[in-house]
């Protein structure tokens, strides 16, 4: 059951201070289903409390494209170590070590979280919290539908075929669930509304994130 809203008192600015100061160079992992919005969120996100955006499928599609592979062409997620080689380096940049991080979904795979999270940490980017972007499969499929009439995904091969997109989703429940489960038993996960407007989402994940970081100060 989600908290009252009433419960969470101060103007966005309080609130984004707030956060800032809990999270200092901590990172926020956003997950959610294709579609659900964590790249729209998560670089919202990133401007409100002066963050670096990482997106875990941007970054592999770049590297896709100047390494000529595909291995996310027919929407599985990429190979462990593919991920580990590209990926994971990020962190260690130093042109991020004074900034937190928002990451769209660094991680997919269960199996690979604790690894992400100990690179994240030793290089002072301690993953705080992570959020899903709840939304169902019946919604993305909508605005998987929309966003074909509208044009407005770029070029992405996975965007364009409806069983590539449906292989994402399926490697979502299989491989991502897990790593949802394991960031809840540790007492990170936040669940957020996604099937509402983008003002809405955002607004909710600001109040679930302020009160994180008011109950790390109990």
């Amino acid at each position: 059951m989600l908290e009252p809203f009433s419960c969470y008192n101060g103007t966005m600015e309080d609130k984004i201070s707030t956060i800032k100061s809990w999270l200092g160079t901590g990172s926020i992992n956003i997950f959610g289903l294709p579609m659900s919005g964590k790249d729209t969120q998560g670089i919202k996100l990133a401007k409100a409390l002066n963050a670096k955006f990482l997106s875990s499928g941007m970054i592999i599609r770049a590297m896709e494209k100047t390494s000529q592979n595909d291995y996310s062409k027919k929407g599985y997620l990429v190979p462990t170590n593919i991920f580990y080689e590209w990926v994971l380096p990020f962190f260690e940049r130093k042109d991020l070590y004074d900034f937190p991080l928002i990451l769209s979904s660094i991680g997919r795979w269960h199996g690979e979280e604790n690894q992400v999270m100990s690179v994240a940490a030793g290089s002072g980017h301690e993953i705080k919290a992570a959020i899903i972007l709840n939304i169902s499969e019946a919604d993305v499929e909508k605005r998987f539908e929309e966003a074909k009439t509208l044009n407005d995904r770029g070029e992405r091969d996975d965007d364009k075929d409806i069983a590539i997109f449906k292989t994402r989703l399926h490697e979502f429940h299989y491989k991502t669930l897990p790593v949802l489960k394991y960031y809840h038993s540790l007492g990170l996960l936040i669940e957020v509304n996604g099937d509402q407007t983008r003002e809405a989402v955002f607004n909710e994940i600001i109040d679930k994130l302020y009160a994180k970081a008011l109950k790390s100060h109990v």
